[in-house]
């Protein structure tokens, strides 16, 4: 079992310094990644990461980094790495990086597990579509996540096919940090838990190798189990999560609403949209990993041929789709075109590379112009996924210019009235080791930031729109005694911002209200107590 699936499969049919072309392609990856990183403010959910990590220990940051929809990792990974700089891109470095690695470790399991024909259009796709670029930009956990679940996957193929114990162990520690980064890592646990089951019992190992997979996999139920008791059993009765699954409500099965087959349906087709950015070459997409789950599933094994069956592969890339579709039926986790299933992108783009392998026939020239066309096609007609902000609007300079201006504008007398995305932002522009004072029931947060007194709105409230404006208005007005005449000035950032548009169409009073805008995205305006009635 020394030798790799690649020595038996591998076709001729790229020029042979491959080496220096992958490694060509792995550079524009990592280069393409390093400028979307650069050159824009962070949005709200990025300074939200940033800012529980910002504390004094890593113990506090670990008891802040509860409180997220996401498990600790990445804020204890951030709470050491700000040492080096808290700047955009020093803060989105460690996900570039890990972007780039994922698409050479993807590479290497493709070739592993298939041939070299099928992992160059893989490479290719995950090197360059829009989608993957995006999550290895942002101060989030989903580039981390692929980088460690594809390790975990690449790594254990070496492991079986080495016969290696070391192997096998450094499997399960990508795998555990694959579940300690995002939940949906525990999906992908019991995807490859049942895959490397197949793959255990198919074939003959040493009493260690065997030992240590035992133990790996009794060492990841015991993860869940921590991770359920310390986080996931408090998140479920959350404010937040309730609000993330009204934002997600397409993305979980409702019974007696939606039929069942449909369902499974567009939303597995969702997801493939989802990866390449673009719906109709998602819908392709859609048939082409249909058609490769066909190929391997029909397809007979060589005799001679280690490692995975077509069988086995075939299941393993039809698996976190099944896994992650019966979570949604049972309203445990979201499936479809989110960035919540992105643990499904690398298994999305292994199904529509082989099946573009059997559609092509192997001829590489036909299969190099039909991946360039998809990613000239996504990257010029993709449309992101909401909610996004174009980059002309995210730029730097926006920000800085939006801080000038209440440094300039507003007095120290007055009040800065943010709703909740945009109190992240402010916080991490202008006072990011200011933590809000106020108890999770109540309507308002409030603060002292940069000298200016601070009223927030509490999650529930993400975006103030003219439809919740008045309620929250009078009630901030009410809660804090807040005499006629007093200035408020409100600040709104982040994603589908537009109350100050809104007043002035809606209510007559305000329809010359003067307001600043920084981009599409940054808005700045006030108004007096008593000055006028919604």
């Amino acid at each position: 079992m020394t030798d790799s699936p690649a020595s038996t499969h591998r076709q001729d049919v790229f020029p042979a310094n491959f080496v220096f072309a992958a490694a060509l392609v792995l550079l524009l990856g990592f280069l393409l990644r390093l400028w979307k990183a650069s050159g824009t403010f962070l949005n709200p959910d990025e300074a939200m990461h940033f800012l529980a990590a910002n504390k004094s220990s890593l113990a506090e940051a670990y008891r802040t980094g509860l409180g997220l929809a996401h498990p600790p990792l990445l804020i204890l990974f951030l709470h050491v790495w700000k040492s080096l700089g808290t700047s955009e891109l020093v803060l989105r470095l460690p996900s570039v990086i890990a972007g780039t690695i994922f698409c050479w470790l993807f590479f290497k399991w493709l070739v592993w597990t298939s041939n070299t024909f099928t992992a160059w259009i893989g490479f290719l796709l995950v090197s360059f579509l829009p989608s993957f670029i995006e999550l290895s930009s942002e101060v989030r956990q989903y580039a981390l996540l692929l980088c460690f679940l594809i390790a975990a996957t690449y790594v254990f193929e070496g492991a079986l096919a080495a016969v290696s114990g070391g192997k096998m162990l450094f499997s399960f520690l990508f795998l555990y940090l694959a579940m300690l980064t995002h939940f949906s890592g525990i999906l992908f646990a019991g995807t490859i838990g049942v895959y490397s089951l197949w793959r255990m019992a198919s074939a003959h190992f040493s009493r260690q190798v065997i030992a240590i997979w035992i133990a790996g996999q009794a060492g990841a139920l015991g993860l869940v189990v921590f991770l359920y008791r310390t986080q996931i059993s408090n998140l479920r009765v959350s404010a937040a999560a309730q609000h993330m699954q009204v934002l997600l409500g397409t993305s979980y099965f409702h019974w007696g609403h939606d039929h069942l087959l449909q369902f499974i349906f567009a939303r597995t087709f969702g997801v493939l949209q989802y990866t390449f950015g673009q719906l109709v070459v998602g819908d392709i997409a859609g048939v082409l990993f249909i058609a490769g789950l066909v190929v391997l599933l029909s397809e007979e094994r060589g005799q001679k041929e280690p490692g995975a069956s077509p069988h086995q592969l075939g299941t393993f890339l039809l698996l976190p789709f099944t896994i992650n579709c019966a979570a949604a039926i049972m309203d445990l986790y979201p499936y479809g075109g989110t960035r919540h299933s992105a643990f499904l992108m690398p298994f999305a783009i292994a199904g529509v590379s082989l099946g573009m392998t059997k559609l092509t026939r192997q001829r590489w020239p036909l299969a190099l112009s039909a991946t360039l066309l998809i990613l000239i096609v996504c990257q010029v007609f993709g449309v992101p996924h909401r909610p996004y902000m174009r980059r002309e609007d995210q730029r730097s300079a926006n920000m800085i210019h939006a801080i000038d201006a209440i440094r300039h504008q507003v007095s120290p007398a007055d009040i800065i009235f943010v709703d909740f995305q945009t109190n992240f932002l402010l916080r991490f522009y202008f006072c990011p080791d200011v933590v809000p004072d106020g108890s999770p029931a109540s309507s308002f947060r409030t603060y002292s930031c940069g000298g200016y007194r601070v009223i927030s709105t509490n999650s529930e409230t993400n975006i103030l729109t003219v439809e919740t404006f008045s309620q929250h208005w009078n009630e901030m007005v009410s809660t804090y005694s807040l005499k006629p005449g007093q200035t408020v000035w409100i600040f709104q950032a982040g994603w589908d911002i537009g109350l100050a548009q809104e007043l002035q169409r809606k209510i007559p009073k305000l329809h010359d209200l003067e307001r600043d805008f920084f981009g599409r995205n940054i808005s700045l305006f006030k108004l007096s107590v008593g000055s006028f009635a919604m």
